[in-house]
């Protein structure tokens, strides 16, 4: 079967992840990893195999498109990929976290379908193919036959300039230090049809930080700090205070809550040094005493292929 249209072929970009191996052995050559693995050292012993599968993952995609007859586009850099020109789909090959760092390149009309390149050693929860299914799946992409699933994003500002418009799994809002006292005053607002902005709840806060995310983040940080699993479909942001100190056992009203359409949630720090961890740890901004950070809904969703609605 030939994935083609009458005027041309189907254009697929495809984000590769960089294995550990090809990282820290192939690359680096790090003598300290390389010392590990003659030894057969527990730390390092799902190293090898997991770039093996990887490899032969991405040979089997290579497959695939050629059988296919589409136009390829390839990248090997997800945290610094980004659509130019036309696209149909875009495939990442590896796990979550290439896919997540692929999303950010990705705008609100092109569809993203992960492929788990190593299910052995890779939870890949938004992938909905894996090793041995790249055909079928690619194919099905292309041809409509995959369920759509929309993602509610997350736009971060900072003193009113934007950082990110594309926030798929959630910020983190703390001290500069894990060991330090993350300090902050949280407020939930909403702005009436004039356009006045009214507070909707206040709480000065003092934890480990802040986590604040869409709903494709619950299953991850936001439920191991106590948040609750949202739909993925759910258009809602949630915030999570993580350890949250109770002065005297006094009562805190705004240690677990969401944000919904029209709302914003603004944290304004009372930290001299504090950062804000986007996604993860590659895309990280220095905040200090007095700067506010605001969320909110992000009017550029993100359409993923193939996952189930629901929680897991």
């Amino acid at each position: 079967m030939t994935a083609t249209r009458s005027r041309r072929p189907y254009r697929v970009y495809v984000v590769l992840k960089r294995s550990s191996w090809s990282k820290w052995v192939d690359e680096e050559h790090d003598p300290r990893i390389v010392a590990l693995l003659e030894a057969g050292d527990e730390s390092v012993r799902r190293m090898r195999p997991g770039h093996l599968d990887h490899i032969e993952t991405i040979e089997e995609v290579r497959r695939a498109l050629v059988d296919l007859g589409v136009d390829v586009v390839w990248h090997d850099r997800p945290h610094h990929f980004f659509i130019e020109g036309r696209c149909d789909l875009v495939v990442t090959v590896g796990g979550d976290g290439t896919l997540l760092g692929a999303s950010h390149g990705i705008g609100p009309h092109v569809p993203l379908l992960g492929v788990n390149s190593a299910p052995a050693h890779s939870i890949g929860f938004f992938c909905a193919a894996k090793k041995g299914q790249v055909h079928e799946a690619i194919a099905a992409a292309l041809e409509g036959g995959l369920e759509r699933v929309e993602l509610t994003r997350m736009r971060v500002e900072l003193n009113g300039e934007p950082l990110h418009d594309r926030v798929l799994n959630e910020t983190l809002i703390s001290s500069q230090s894990p060991a330090a006292t993350s300090r902050y005053i949280l407020r939930l607002q909403a702005a009436d049809k004039d356009g006045a902005v009214r507070t909707l709840a206040e709480e000065e806060h003092k934890s480990s930080g802040l986590w604040v995310g869409p709903a494709a983040g619950s299953t991850a940080a936001q439920r191991s700090a106590g948040g609750d699993i949202l739909p993925l479909d759910s258009s809602v942001l949630q915030y999570v205070a993580r350890e949250p100190y109770r002065i005297y056992g006094q009562p805190l009203k705004m240690t677990l809550g969401l944000v919904r359409d029209g709302e914003s949630l603004v944290v304004k720090s009372r930290m001299r040094e504090a950062r804000v961890f986007i996604d993860g740890d590659h895309l990280v901004h220095d905040v200090t005493i007095g700067d506010v950070i605001t969320m909110r809904r992000s009017n550029e969703p993100l359409i993923v292929l193939g996952l189930r609605r629901g929680p897991s």
